[in-house]
């Protein structure tokens, strides 16, 4: 491998922040790889030196990257991943779900982690949660009754309702904000958090 050296160090900066200020994504190592002229393997290696010397930072995973000058322009802003149709088993913010980022003011979030779902099906239209909306959920074990939840069920599988506990039948009760529909009875689920913002396309 080339020795570390700054240029190329200031190379791999400007290609994540270009990426970044350009299409709000990281690039991925082969991107970055092709743009300096390094092996991926390289590229990596550069990226744990420049992570010592406090060039850049890493959150949990390669797309947590940031730089200087991004974490500069992000503060007061919250960079949510969103999820889409999450696999049966899967957890439900694994890197393997999340489809793209959307950035949004903290102020516009309140306190507490986010994330963001990319709804699907009609089950919650009555709420004002269509087909393709993004709801930005607060992740938390916990929920009060009546609140908009994203729980995992009993056969693993990820679900966006609203929750009940149902005296009569000693049981957990979700609902679909739709009259077409019926309620789900559950003895255990795991919630991962509560809807506290919808964003969407206004009809015209």
């Amino acid at each position: 491998m080339r020795t570390k050296n700054e240029s190329l160090m200031q190379e791999i900066i400007a290609c994540i922040n270009n990426r970044f200020f350009t299409d709000n994504e990281i690039p991925s190592l082969q991107e970055i790889a092709d743009k300096v002229g390094l092996s991926k393997g390289n590229v990596s290696k550069y990226l744990t030196d420049m992570e010592e010397k406090g060039l850049i930072s890493r959150n949990g995973s390669f797309y947590g990257l940031s730089t200087v000058e991004i974490n500069k322009a992000m503060v007061g802003i919250e960079r949510l991943p969103v999820v889409g149709d999450v696999a049966c088993g899967t957890p439900i913010l694994a890197e393997e779900n999340i489809e793209s980022y959307v950035t949004i003011s903290s102020k516009f979030l309140g306190t507490g982690k986010h994330f963001v779902l990319r709804a699907k099906g009609n089950s919650m239209i009555n709420a004002g949660i269509n087909d393709g909306d993004y709801v930005v959920i607060r992740q938390q074990e916990t929920a009060n009754q009546g609140q908009i939840v994203v729980a995992l069920t009993e056969d693993g599988e990820a679900t966006l309702k609203r929750y009940y506990l149902d005296g009569e039948r000693k049981q957990i009760r979700l609902h679909p904000e739709n009259n077409r529909m019926k309620d789900m009875y559950y003895d255990n689920i795991v919630i991962q958090g509560i809807a506290v913002k919808v964003i969407k396309d206004l009809e015209v």
